[in-house]
């Protein structure tokens, strides 16, 4: 695995799009969120089906080919320097694949922030674009439009990125002590688990650092989800492991007995409570760089910064 090619930083009155590829977005807090980022100096506007809902899934944000429709579009525009998903759900995985991949790369370069169901377009952007994107609050979700913590790491590492090289996690945990060098990737859990086998998803995690976290997933299904990743081999030869957040999935302690149990045979190091992902005050995380875990220090260190 090798490092991405990374976007470029964004400067003031840069333009950004804000698309919905997943769920519903709430109007309110999509308008106060384009406050936060015409605060920060940028020109945000918004894609046609943003505020859409399905006529039949009221969990979509509208149709398919409307989100696809939009996400296209936003990045194909040469005036448009960074793409920012305005919420997760569930739905990237429906309109992924009607995505034009060679239109997309012949766009050049820019900055994908999104987590939770963006995972899916993580993936697809490492594996079909060879793009780091950015793993951090979106443009209407409460963390962002509440948590001055993620606002600034947010804010740090689309303008200033070098000054954020090295992320330090809240509690420093330790499930398997030592250092470890990989390209970060990640994401939700679940829906790495959930790509597997299909045409945009890469086929392992060999060589990187690999971060994840989840949201409601009980200790049972993350023992099936990193069961079904250790059996695909998907696992095989990853440098090391970072642990995000786990919001309402029971209680640490059980998680933590699943974690050990999956992960601990793997023989690489193994940290804890990173603070990124589903919790308050998340951490911006670059996937597609090369990096360094020390899970005694408690740190994440970039090669370089997450934009150039």
């Amino acid at each position: 695995m090798k490092p991405l090619t990374r976007p470029a930083r964004l400067v003031p009155g840069a333009r950004v799009a804000v698309v919905a590829p997943s769920g519903p977005v709430i109007e309110e807090r999509l308008q106060a969120g384009l406050d936060i980022l015409r605060g920060w100096d940028l020109d945000p506007f918004v894609a046609p089906h943003v505020l859409d809902r399905h006529a039949e899934f009221d969990y979509l944000a509208g149709t398919d080919a409307d989100r696809a429709a939009d996400f296209q579009a936003a990045w194909c525009d040469p005036d448009v320097a960074a793409v920012l998903c305005a919420r997760g759900g569930y739905g990237t995985q429906r309109m992924v694949d009607l995505l034009d991949w060679d239109a997309l790369r012949a766009a050049g370069p820019k900055v994908l922030l999104g987590f939770s169901d963006i995972t899916a377009l993580h993936e697809a952007f490492a594996n079909r674009l060879g793009l780091v994107t950015l793993h951090g609050p979106m443009a209407s979700a409460v963390d962002f439009l509440k948590n001055a913590r993620a606002q600034q790491h947010l804010r740090a590492t689309l303008f200033e990125p070098e000054s954020v090289r090295t992320i330090e996690s809240a509690g420093r945990g330790v499930l398997v002590p030592g250092r470890a060098r990989g390209v970060t990737l990640g994401g939700c859990v679940s829906l790495l688990a959930a790509d597997l086998g299909t045409p945009l998803a890469r086929t392992g995690a060999a060589g990187g650092l690999l971060l994840i976290e989840d949201i409601g997933e009980e200790a049972y299904r993350l023992d099936r989800i990193l069961t079904q990743l250790l059996r695909a081999g998907w696992l095989d030869s990853v440098a090391g492991i970072a642990l995000g957040s786990w919001k309402d999935c029971g209680p640490y302690e059980d998680l933590r007995a699943v974690f050990a149990d999956r992960l601990g045979g793997l023989g690489v190091p193994v940290a804890e409570d990173f603070g990124f992902g589903h919790c308050e005050g998340a951490l911006t995380i670059p996937f597609g760089v090369g990096a360094e875990l020390d899970t005694d220090a408690g740190t994440l260190t970039l090669d370089e910064p997450a934009l150039a």
